[in-house]
Order: structure tokens, then C-alpha cells, then sequence
């Protein structure tokens, strides 16, 4: 089953034996999408559904998204119509997620999706498999949050890249087979020593990134990412399902209460908004130095959010940079950008 967002609740795809595949571009020019998606929406989205279009997930039985923002909900509708899969769903999760309604609704919602899944597959899917499905995803969670720990340490004995490519990970392979990997990596963490110096201990924030050579060239320079806070990063990971007797309103309830992107970072108050704190508390606990924003071109939701995140973060003593992503755009260019920011960093410690 292929998926557009980390919305989707994969605890119910588990207890159905059916794999999630997180849909993810090939930073390739997205000329086949052309037809299909505006040209100034974002370049993830265009570039998801290129991959599509070019048979490059073909392999797929099934294909889904959890509503999240518009654009990536046109490549959803794209791939609907012009890639031949077998199954497709659109899960309507609800945008105000802090709203008392939100939880009673997505419940709603998930026993509809469970539904349509037991009617695919031809089997009933019981509260031993939801269990099952659950303790598959809390597992997953829990054994990358310890990995996260060792981020903290001086000179870490991961890279950021190399969680990251964690993450990532996860997001394709079966998580039991992730899992394993993923014990003897915390096994062997304490005694790994890496033969770099950590220099300066960056945060990243902001759109989907997985862009490795990016990663790597920052780490290459003089800079360590400890710590990261977007949809390939902690934000897919980080709270876990509380079970309870109804396990679908305890899957609700964690896709409600967990870190939530921009496009659902609202309520009552638009003013205060739930992942700044959360954000905040990770670059003081991580011991930060420095946080760039990236951002997908023309992501609406993030663009919206940087002005204000970043006014958060430099009241509370952590600079910013601000870069805008473009799938194709080489990293060459950033390269300048980022010693210059680093530069800033290390002369403004030499005056406290």
C-alpha cells in the first residue's frame, strides 16, 4: 500500500498483513506531472506523482492518502485517475485537530477505512490484529526515540544524516524487519566512535526532507544536525498510541494528539501554536546551536509557519537560517550559505 502522507494510520494496515509504502520523489524533474498539477505548487508533490506516472511504483497493490494539504491531496487525485492501481482511499482526516470534534470523528472515519480494508483483503480484521498492528508501530517508535537519545551525547555517535536515512527507512521496509535492525543499532551505538568532530550542533525543521547530499554536505563542513523536526524526521515517530478498549479511538486519538505539521498546527487560538514549544523544548534539550528551516517551494503551510518559528526560536537565543528547497536545484549552491550561517554561530559564542 502506497501512502502520501504520515497521517495514514499504518497501525491498521499491519493488522491487515498489507505493507506501507510511503510515497516519496526521486528529486528528478517532474516533467510527467506537467499535465496534471499547477506548475507553483510544491515540488515534492509534483515530483511524487512524476515517480508515479514513470512506473516506478507499479509494484503497488494499493494506494492511499490521509487528508493533509491540498497538494499533495492533487497528486492523490492525479494518481487516481492516470496510474493504474488496484485499490485507492481517501481517508478524510480532519484539519482541526485540536477541536473537541476531531477525535469522534477521525474514530468515524477509521471504522470506515477498516472497513473498506476487511472488504478488500476478504478477511475480518479483530482486535488481536489492531493489537498487533499497534505494538508493531509503538515498537518502531519507541526504538528510534532511543536512538534520538544518543543524539544528545557530545559528538554523537550517529549523524544526522544517518538518522535520517533511519527514518526514512521505516518508512519503506516492514517496520518488524526495521525493528531488528534497529536493536542491534542501539546495541552498538555506545561503543561506535566516529571519526569526525561534531562542530556546530544544527536543528533542521520544516517540509518533508530527504535529501541526503544536502545532509551529508552540511555535516561535511562543520556541523553536526543533532536534532530534526519535520515528516521524515521525529515528527513521523515521536507519540506513540495509547492503547486502550477501543482501538480505534486510541489510533484517533494519536494521530490528534501527536506533533502536528502546520497544515493542522491551529485551534481555538491560532496564536498558540503546539509544535513551537515542542520544537523549542528539542533545541534546548539537544544542546543547539543553530536551526535551518527548509522549506519545499511554494509549500504553503510551512511558508505560513517559518516567519512566526523563526521569531520563536531567535527570541529564545537559537539563530535561523531559512532555505527553500527545490527538488532539482544541486546543493552546491547552498554550500556558501550554510558556512556563512556557521561563521555567524561560532563568532556570536566567541561574545558570550
Amino acid at each position: 500500500m502506497g501512502y502520501f502522507c504520515t497521517y495514514v494510520p499504518e497501525e491498521i494496515l499491519y493488522a491487515a498483513n498489507i505493507l506501507p509504502v510511503r510515497i516519496l520523489g526521486g528529486h528528478e524533474p517532474p516533467n510527467l506531472a506537467a499535465p496534471h498539477i499547477f506548475d507553483m505548487w510544491c515540488p515534492f508533490c509534483r515530483d511524487c506523482l512524476s515517480q508515479g506516472l514513470s512506473g516506478k511504483y507499479d509494484y503497488l497493490d494499493g494506494i492511499m492518502i490521509a487528508q493533509s494539504c491540498l497538494h499533495m491531496r492533487q497528486a492523490f487525485a492525479a494518481w487516481e485517475i492516470h496510474v493504474p492501481t488496484p485499490w485507492k482511499y481517501y481517508l478524510c482526516m480532519p484539519n482541526a485537530v485540536r477541536s473537541p470534534r476531531a477525535k469522534p470523528f477521525l474514530t468515524g472515519e477509521l471504522v470506515d477505512f477498516k472497513k473498506s480494508v476487511e472488504e478488500w483483503i476478504g478477511l475480518p480484521i479483530t482486535n488481536k490484529d489492531l493489537d498487533k498492528g499497534i505494538e508493531i508501530m509503538n515498537e518502531n517508535r519507541r526504538l528510534m526515540k532511543q536512538v534520538y537519545e544518543f543524539r544528545r551525547e557530545d559528538n554523537p555517535p550517529i549523524t544526522g544524516t544517518e538518522a535520517m536515512t533511519m527514518v526514512w527507512a521505516s518508512q519503506l521496509m516492514d517496520k518488524r524487519e526495521h525493528n531488528e535492525l534497529l536493536k542491534r543499532l542501539v546495541q552498538e551505538l555506545p561503543s561506535r566512535k566516529l571519526d569526525r568532530n561534531e562542530g556546530v550542533r544544527l536543528m533542521i525543521v520544516g517540509s518533508e526532507n530527504d535529501d541526503r547530499p544536502f545532509m551529508e554536505m552540511v555535516e561535511s563542513i562543520g556541523a553536526t544536525f543533532v536534532i530534526d523536526e519535520h515528516c521524515t524526521g521525529s515528527r513521523y515517530f515521536w507519540d506513540e498510541v495509547i492503547p486502550g478498549e477501543n482501538r480505534l479511538s486510541a489510533i484517533a486519538s494519536r494521530y490528534c494528539d501527536r506533533i502536528p505539521c502546520p497544515s493542522k498546527d491551529w485551534g481555538p487560538d491560532d496564536w498558540n501554536r503546539k509544535r513551537f514549544d515542542h520544537i523549542l523544548k528539542l533545541a534546548k534539550e539537544y544542546l543547539v546551536e543553530g536551526a535551518v528551516l527548509v522549506q519545499q517551494k511554494f509549500c504553503d503551510p510551512h511558508e505560513t509557519d517559518i516567519p512566526s518559528l523563526t521569531r520563536h526560536l531567535e527570541s529564545n537565543g537559537i539563530p535561523c537560517y531559512f532555505l527553500e528547497f527545490e527538488v532539482t536545484v544541486p546543493v552546491g549552491q547552498f554550500r556558501i550559505r550554510i558556512e556563512a550561517f556557521l561563521e555567524q554561530i561560532r563568532a556570536e559564542e566567541l561574545f558570550v
